[in-house]
């Protein structure tokens, strides 16, 4: 018997209620004391397609996904064809009852490939091509089974309610569903209930309900299923305090809230519009300790140009200011981030990378935007690149590239990616206290040495290094101007080429500044054995797969270091020069085809990765991939280049 650790599935159409279901999971897991990592897979089109949702549990904090499917809650026949070979021997698949002569060729949404796959196993192991036939292979791999008869059971519900109208409500099968494997899996059905309260807590009723629904069917399957052969259990624990469960798209926007950002703009774009819908949602908050209300300002435009230019506008006006957009919107944002660069604008861009190029895989997971990131509009212009490894991160990150931004007056990129946008996990309450807000040289009354000969303001004054002090727009007795044409120190259009090359040099020498002055621990962080032969480097949200493999190999006696580097531009050369040094051999670990991290190490740092391992389908990488990837290399078994092909 297992207990408290296991990785469960949940599927369905999209809008059919699988997000409510896997985070009504996850919250009861943690309000029973257990940790969650979960993830989001879904298409790109609105309702119908297939969608699930992955959640691990553990009694100890975990950071990444798996391949293996240890409980799939499926209430659909496409789920059952699309992950019937995933579960595990002494697993179980709950499953519609109704649905067992279905055949695959029956299901619109599932596409060509995949039909031709799933046939193709079916075939091979002497079976027909029914959601029976696929619970028969499932059956043979000792996979317990378990009926759900949803139809009926909405109808009993009904009864027992003495409202006939339940019956029609299918959307209830998700609950139904995940209180039959939870009654399996031996969880506190009043732990259960909390969590449905908890999801459900805007619509008090709707709540209620569908506790009695869970309750209903928690009861059913104690009575009706039988247990023998499933392997796993869950049971509760005292909670820890200081922990919460968070999604990656609230934590990057509560750090915008505690980081004093009061002006956001964005267009709709998958995964970033999550993070500005999160604002929207809490535009009125409560200030900390304060008794009084603050507001961010959240407007949805028309394009990402406005977007963006707007929010160096709200930035101009002394107000800290973010777009939020992913690679597509990016794209439109490139000329006005020269803008803002060429007129020192403290504006963030929350840059949440998704599968490309075009629109690529709208709804999927890659990190391809790092060298567009670094180099983004024509010109040259100081920006700094700055990239969070998980959903912790995140909060506090914001905050950072909020102080970035102000400090040395220049567009921050703070890049996330649809893996941590889309997930789910326990980690500690976040604490504002640790980062302080840093809003550099903004004044509102102008000394007389920032005067020129006429009066106005020096906005962009020469000789006195490379940050000079800015005022919001507006205030009384700083005139100047803002242009995106070379310039004088008062902002007035010039093409003087003394004047052009002392500008040029006053802006791009902001990166030295910068590099000389942030932490070195916000620039890369050293994992593992930092005197191992073998070194990994990765950046952005493969940072919690290589940590879980880390800890796999040290439990074998297997040793490496993990050099995570999160400042990618200016890049801190020597630093990770120093993590790297002596290293025998030096692999590259990032969701991308050419290995862009690995490109930049060997442009600053003059050593070329000797292994590559990339992913590029679209889905995020797997511990199993990436220890088995590992594990290869100390052995020096390893092709120079690994391309991870798993995920559903």
């Amino acid at each position: 018997m297992i207990t408290n650790s296991l990785s469960w599935v949940i599927g369905g159409a999209q809008g059919s209620g699988v997000d409510s279901a896997a985070n009504i999971f996850s919250r009861a897991c943690a309000v029973g004391g257990l940790h969650v990592f979960g993830k989001r897979e879904y298409y790109s089109n609105i309702k119908g397609e297939h969608s699930y949702f992955t959640v691990r549990v553990a009694e100890k904090p975990i950071r990444s996904p798996v391949d293996e499917v240890n409980i799939l809650v499926s209430f659909d026949a496409e789920t059952v064809f699309r992950h019937f070979n995933e579960v595990t021997k002494g697993g179980a698949i709950f499953y519609d009852a109704g649905a067992l002569e279905t055949k695959i060729d029956e299901v619109p949404t599932i596409d060509d490939p995949a039909t031709k796959r799933i046939k193709k196993m079916l075939e091979k192991a002497g079976l027909g091509t029914t959601v029976k036939d696929a619970l028969e292979f499932a059956k043979k791999n000792g996979v317990v089974l378990y009926p759900m008869p949803y139809f009926q059971l909405l109808e009993e519900f009904a009864a027992e309610m003495n409202n006939p109208a339940l019956s029609k409500l299918t959307r209830m099968t998700n609950v139904m569903a995940l209180s039959a494997s939870m009654a399996m899996l031996d969880f506190d059905s009043e732990t259960l209930s909390q969590g449905i309260r908890y999801i459900f807590k805007a619509k008090e009723s709707v709540a209620e309900m569908n506790v009695k629904a869970a309750d209903h069917i928690y009861e059913y399957a104690k009575k009706r299923l039988e247990p023998a052969g499933f392997n796993y259990r869950l049971k509760t624990r005292p909670a820890a305090k200081d922990m919460m469960v968070v999604l990656g798209s609230q934590s990057s926007a509560m750090g915008k809230m505690v980081a004093g950002c009061r002006f956001q703009t964005y267009y709709p774009i998958t995964p970033a519009s999550d993070d500005s819908e999160f604002l929207e949602s809490h535009e009125v908050l409560d200030l900390y300790d304060s008794g009084k209300k603050g507001s961010t300002v959240v407007i949805q435009t028309e394009d990402e140009i406005a977007a963006i230019t707007m929010a160096i506008g709200g930035a101009l006006s002394g107000a800290r200011s973010a777009t939020a957009t992913s690679g597509p919107g990016f794209s439109l944002m490139a000329e006005a981030l020269g803008w803002a660069g060429i007129n020192e604008v403290p504006v963030v861009v929350s840059l949440y990378q998704r599968a490309g190029p075009s629109t690529g895989l709208p709804t999927r997971h890659e990190q391809g935007d790092l060298q567009f990131a670094i180099n983004a509009g024509h010109g040259e212009f100081p920006r700094i690149v700055f990239a969070s490894g998980d959903i912790e991160e995140s909060f506090y990150d914001t905050i950072k590239a909020f102080n970035f931004a102000e400090k040395y007056q220049m567009p921050v990129i703070h890049m996330l990616d649809k893996a941590i946008a889309n997930s789910v996990m326990t980690c500690r309450v976040f604490d504002p206290a640790k980062v302080k807000i840093e809003r550099g040289a903004l004044v509102t009354k102008i000394s007389e040495n920032d005067k020129g000969v006429a009066g106005n303001f020096l906005r962009f004054k020469l000789g006195a290094g490379p940050v000079t002090p800015r005022m919001p727009l507006g205030t009384d007795d700083a005139i100047f101007w803002n242009t995106g044409d070379e310039h004088t120190e008062e902002g007035h259009i010039t093409e003087d080429p003394e004047t052009r090359v002392a500008m040029v040099d006053k802006r791009m020498d902001k990166l030295e500044l910068a590099l000389k002055e942030i932490p070195d621990e916000d620039k890369a962080m050293m994992y593992g054995d930092p005197k191992a032969d073998v070194a990994i480097i990765s950046w952005g949200s493969t940072k919690g797969v290589v940590l879980d493999t880390i800890e796999m190999l040290e439990a074998e006696g297997k040793k490496v270091r993990f050099v995570h580097v999160r400042l990618l531009n200016p890049f801190p050369t020597e630093l990770v020069k120093s993590m790297l040094a002596g290293a025998k051999a030096v692999a590259d670990i990032e969701m991308n085809y050419l290995g862009q991290l690995g490109a930049l190490v060997s442009q600053h740092v003059g050593r070329m990765p000797d292994y590559k391992v990339v992913k590029y389908n679209g889905r995020p990488m797997s511990l199993e991939e990436v220890y088995n990837a590992v594990t290869r290399i100390i052995s020096g078994n390893a092709p120079r280049r690994q391309v991870l092909k798993g995920g559903s």
